[in-house]
């Protein structure tokens, strides 16, 4: 059947009314029409639905909500608004979490080995009697519910504003500390850097460049940027990264290859590993207290593709002013003092 013009909206209208009036027969049927008309939906359609099926996730059985969270999401991804939208799908996903760790823990204690798979494999129907329903649903649906949320976190505001997000953070911690599933890609959504102060100092020449950076989800985006603003924008000598490689770690859809720039260190004096995130970066009492990176020469060709952790996200990184010559050395000398 062809879910023709203005489906949709009687779809969503239909959930809407089935879930207020907790008529589950009636959820159900609208839900399955939710389900074949999202990607056949225009985007205005899309953006009204988003903050619509968002605000209805505390009333949806555990079962769906996951899936409607991630409805949610693709609304996001199509123009919904995300302040609209995101404390809803937060506060579910903390839930969700939170239940996850009964299940942790009633496994754990039971001698089971590794958790179970999210796709139920190594569950048995005794176990949601012995865990019970909502745990095991809960566990299952946590992959959905980090999927909404990192199309929640593409947004700046969301990141910047939206409520909800240190309560997530810690939940999704205590089961990635205690139980080893990492959830990279939502711990790395919740640990971007907005508005955040950088300094870097080119160890061979003791230039030093107060920056700027926002939105930017590994140091190989980092990296990137840093080489096209200082090599690329002339403050320092090297091999910068092609044009194409900067855009696509700005906006730009995409990946492209690129070659490492410099080698990057931390006022720990460790390397500061692409692999890792600029969170991770030490922070210094310069000013307010700023993150700082070390410019040494590259001890080896690094080639990898430029592009964005976060397609969905927006990075950006801007030179806000060139150091003196004694704040430079001062950064450094503190630099020497840390690691010696």
């Amino acid at each position: 059947m062809i879910f023709g013009r203005g489906r949709f909206p009687a779809a969503v209208a239909d959930f809407e009314s089935a879930v207020r009036a907790q008529d589950a027969d009636a959820a159900e049927r609208a839900f399955e029409r939710l389900s074949r008309g999202l990607g056949k939906a225009g985007d205005h359609d899309l953006r009204e639905a988003g903050p619509r099926l968002a605000a209805l996730l505390p009333d949806v059985p555990p079962g769906p909500r996951a899936v409607i969270a991630v409805m949610v999401g693709a609304c996001v991804e199509r123009g919904a608004d995300p302040m609209a939208c995101a404390a809803p799908v937060l506060a579910g996903a903390t839930e969700a979490f939170e239940a996850a760790e009964t299940l942790c823990e009633r496994w754990t204690a039971a001698g089971r080995g590794a958790l179970p798979g999210h796709d139920g494999e190594g569950l048995t129907d005794e176990d949601f009697e012995r865990i019970g329903f909502e745990p095991v649903m809960a566990w299952q649906s946590l992959p959905q519910f980090e999927m909404a949320c990192v199309a929640m976190l593409n947004a700046p505001s969301v990141r910047r504003e939206a409520p909800g997000k240190e309560e997530l953070r810690a939940a999704v911690s205590r089961i990635a500390e205690a139980f080893g599933d990492t959830f990279k890609c939502l711990v790395h959504a919740l640990d971007v850097l907005d508005d955040e102060p950088l300094v870097a100092i080119d160890r061979a020449t003791g230039a030093g460049f107060a920056l700027r950076m926002s939105g930017v989800g590994d140091n190989f985006q980092l990296h990137t940027l840093l080489a096209g603003v200082l090599i690329g924008g002339g403050h320092l000598p090297g091999e910068a990264p092609s044009a194409e490689a900067v855009a696509v770690c700005r906006d730009r859809p995409g990946t492209t290859p690129t070659t490492g720039s410099f080698n990057l260190v931390g006022a720990d004096g460790e390397w500061i590993w692409n692999e890792g995130r600029p969170s991770d970066i030490p922070v210094v009492p310069f000013g307010d207290g700023v993150r700082l990176v070390v410019i040494d020469p590259p001890p080896y060709r690094r080639n990898w593709d430029a592009g964005r952790f976060f397609p969905g996200m927006t990075g950006e990184l801007e030179l806000e002013r060139v150091l003196s010559a004694q704040e430079s050395a001062a950064l450094l000398a503190q630099v020497a003092e840390s690691v010696h």
